[in-house]
């Protein structure tokens, strides 16, 4: 067990469900048991702390953008290699950047994952509650298919590793839709005052059981948790990175499932969750912070060193667009696109053909301005490097540039 979870044994009583038989008497919502232990209210304070400070750090980055482009595709990244579709950081923000028509299958449930959240994020904020025809939609489009709901029976799921079956869902598709229309109507409805957060945790234990569809219930069910927050104005944006808390802890996350399944025992679960949302929501803060000082470190080198291309939207571009690309630069109006020039190497003039331009800008546009968190390079240095080559392939919009007719 996660050493700082609590351990209600001494209260378990056992119901044991039988993971081979549809589980179509799953309780429906909400739990009849007290879920606001003295145990989860002092875990809730600290949860609920650490998710205000991420929210109000959110607020000192000027462009959202920046948080965005780079947390969601971070995200949709991990919750996706949890169900073993992986994918490397570059390989992900290359193919959004560039936005490739041929994609490997992975690439694509990464990025259809990104599509979904923000399609869900669109719904919440225009009309603040969250359907199960939209849940079927969010899934559809993580998927890239419209088979719905399940109809077939023997849905089940297996250890990876020995085969064994661990839970079988409930089946027959009125019994599926019964169930996520009581989901519905506890999602948008308020019980008794229950805390959002404990109530999120309630709601993706309770999608995981019913486990409508074919494919995709696990992404979705972390979709639905980013979205009931941004619903209760807990996060503004969904950048909650609770997938890589999962990833870590994915023993116990299956385990406490069960818990819930075999026990009816809530506590162990709720506070795996709060933890989960408390260690997120500090990470991402840290986060953020590091990314606010590498933006101003990097707006004060380009005013110091290269003052004739610096503009506060040309490096708010760089940090939007995790892999930028001249395009990207070109297209918010920044720059022009030279399709000749003459420059001076030793003295000597010599004309860039367009040919010979738009060749040097492949090469560049192959390794220009990529931005990690991880990188132990001196943070802004390679920014730097890159605008030099920029400089010298691009104009700023407006002013007279040295182009042969």
């Amino acid at each position: 067990m996660h050493d700082s979870l609590y351990c209600a044994q001494n209260y378990l009583i056992m119901t044991k469900i039988d993971p081979e038989i549809p589980y179509n008497n799953l309780p429906k919502l909400p739990p009849k048991h007290d879920l606001e232990t003295k145990h989860i209210m002092r875990k809730l304070a600290r949860s609920r702390a650490a998710l205000a400070e991420m929210k109000g750090m959110c607020s000192i980055i000027p462009n959202p953008a920046i948080l965005i482009n780079a947390l969601t595709l971070r995200e949709a990244k991990d919750s996706s290699e949890i169900e073993n579709i992986v994918t490397t950081q570059d390989e992900l923000y290359i193919a959004f950047a560039t936005q490739q028509k041929s994609l490997n299958s992975q690439i694509k449930e990464v990025l259809n994952y990104r599509e979904a959240l923000w399609y869900g994020y669109r719904l919440i904020n225009k009309r603040k509650i969250l359907t199960a025809n939209d849940i079927i939609s969010i899934q559809q489009i993580i998927i890239g298919n419209n088979a719905g709901i399940r109809v077939q029976p023997d849905t089940q799921l297996k250890n990876a590793v020995t085969g064994e079956v661990v839970y079988t869902p409930p089946e027959g598709e009125d019994i599926i839709r019964g169930l996520l229309k009581n989901l519905e109507d506890y999602i948008n409805i308020d019980h008794n005052g229950l805390d959002p957060l404990i109530k999120m945790a309630v709601i993706h234990y309770q999608f995981e059981s019913i486990h409508p569809f074919y494919d995709g219930n696990g992404r979705t069910g972390r979709i639905i948790n980013i979205l009931y927050l941004v619903m209760k104005s807990l996060l503004d944006l969904p950048i909650l990175y609770l997938s890589s808390y999962l990833i870590k802890e994915k023993t116990d996350y299956y385990r406490l499932l069960k818990e819930i399944r075999d026990t009816d025992i809530w506590e162990n679960w709720i506070y795996y969750v709060l933890h989960g949302i408390e260690e997120t929501a500090n990470h991402t803060t840290l986060l953020i912070s590091k990314i606010k000082e590498l933006l101003e470190n990097t707006i004060e080198r380009i005013k110091t060193e290269l003052p004739s291309i610096y503009s506060k939207d040309l490096v708010e571009t760089i940090f939007e667009q995790p892999y930028c690309r001249v395009a990207s630069i070109v297209n918010k109006g920044l720059y022009e696109r030279r399709t000749a020039m003459k420059l001076t190497l030793n003295n000597k003039t010599v004309e860039i053909t367009e040919d010979e331009f738009y060749a040097g800008l492949e090469r560049l546009e192959r390794d220009l301005m990529r931005y990690n968190d991880d990188r132990e390079e001196e943070p802004g240095y390679r920014f730097l490097q890159k605008l030099e080559e920029l400089d010298n392939a691009l104009t700023p919009t407006g002013e007279d540039s040295d182009v042969s007719s």
